[in-house]
């Protein structure tokens, strides 16, 4: 999901970097984006080997770890202890609650759950989609603003729900 979210995001002319404490899987996004976009595009990516490399100027940061609770409170400590204040998190989870995985960290209004089983987005499409986001009662304003012109930027329409309730914004 990382490299297809990662292609889509480059293609949008986005600058992304990507960190993954196994190399062998850095390599691997790394020649499926050469062979995706070919090498001039390249400079809008950097493969970096630290968490801190990678958010260090981040305006967002994704995650891509398992759906567990375990690994998403460590990905969530280390995201809120190593990125800028302003930072906004967004990870993708169907099973777990974004206004206690925020309740984590020191940014609770700037976090954001992405509901769809992101393999099953159409990363890959050209028409727009939809995607829904879950969001904390405290999220802030900013925080739904840039979530969602991220996701427009890709292409995808963002549909926004609170966490625990059934209103939505969009």
């Amino acid at each position: 999901m990382g490299r297809r979210l990662a292609l889509k995001c480059m293609r949008a002319g986005f600058e992304v970097r990507l960190e993954d404490v196994m190399p062998a899987n850095l390599h691997h996004a790394q020649e499926y984006l050469r062979r995706e976009l070919g090498p001039a595009a390249m400079p809008s990516v950097g493969f970096v080997s630290t968490i801190e490399d990678a958010v260090r100027e981040a305006d967002l940061a994704i995650d891509c770890v398992p759906d567990e609770l375990e690994s998403k409170l460590e990905i969530f400590c280390l995201l809120d202890r190593m990125a800028p204040p302003r930072t906004v998190l967004l990870t993708p989870t169907k099973n777990l609650s974004i206004a206690d995985l925020a309740s984590c960290t020191y940014r609770a209004e700037k976090c954001v759950a992405i509901v769809a089983d992101m393999q099953g987005v159409a990363l890959d499409a050209e028409n727009e989609a939809e995607i829904l986001l879950r969001i904390p009662p405290e999220a802030s304003a900013e925080t739904v603003a840039l979530a969602r012109e991220f996701w427009q930027g890709i292409g995808l329409i963002a549909r926004f729900e609170t966490d625990g309730a059934a209103s939505a914004d969009d």
